[in-house]
């Protein structure tokens, strides 16, 4: 398999053989195990083509100047399958995270988002999964503290979702004030209560599996 758009390494398979990332500081985070890195755009990808078995991308669309070419490219250097970890926008917009508090980011995500249409367009019979996020998720994308809205306040998390990042600050703050006063009085909890007992949650991530 090949990683586009691997970032620091964190989805990658132990079957990776290579990772393509554009960032120098992302590829100087990689662990020494990792599969080795080459600084490149998806949209023109340094590999052979039919390269290898698989092409991975996980969220790292909304990054891509041009999806299509990227898309392309995948399938170039992919004998078999693509795998591409998404989401849906208009799924994920009901997220209380953006319909109670932050209608900006919402905006933001809103315009990040790349079309689970045009996917379909680009990859043709292409199989689209949900996919729910544990509760106890580790990782920092958006949605991953659904059940622990306290984490949201950290601004070292906000850094790390393009949603928040991406927006300007000011238009953030309201919101956030909002809810650290719910969080703090037990607000918060009252209103979701019901998500406090759910192991996992569809919140409108997706896998796109198709045939290269």
């Amino acid at each position: 398999m090949v990683n586009i758009g691997a970032g620091s390494g964190s989805y990658e398979p132990v079957v990776t053989v290579a990772a393509v990332e554009p960032s120098r500081v992302m590829i100087a985070q990689r662990p020494p195990s990792a599969a080795p890195a080459v600084q490149a755009i998806a949209e023109r990808l340094p590999l052979r083509d039919d390269c290898a078995d698989a092409a991975l991308a996980v969220l790292t669309l909304h990054h891509w100047s041009d999806v299509a070419a990227g898309v392309a490219e995948m399938r170039r250097v992919a004998r078999r399958r693509l795998v591409l970890f998404t989401w849906d926008a208009q799924a994920f917009a009901s997220f209380w995270l953006l319909s109670e508090y932050l209608p900006a980011a919402a905006e933001t995500d809103a315009a990040l988002a790349v079309p689970l249409a045009l996917l379909s367009e680009l990859l043709p019979g292409a199989e689209i999964r949900s996919v729910p996020v544990p509760h106890d998720c580790t990782d920092g994308f958006g949605a991953a503290y659904w059940r622990r809205p306290a984490a949201y306040l950290d601004p070292a998390v906000r850094a790390g979702m393009s949603m928040l990042a991406r927006t300007n600050p000011e238009s953030l703050w309201q919101g956030l004030g909002r809810l650290a006063e719910d969080v703090r009085t037990g607000r918060w909890q009252d209103s979701h209560g019901d998500l406090l007992g759910l192991d996992s949650l569809d919140i409108g991530y997706r896998l796109v599996i198709a045939s290269s």
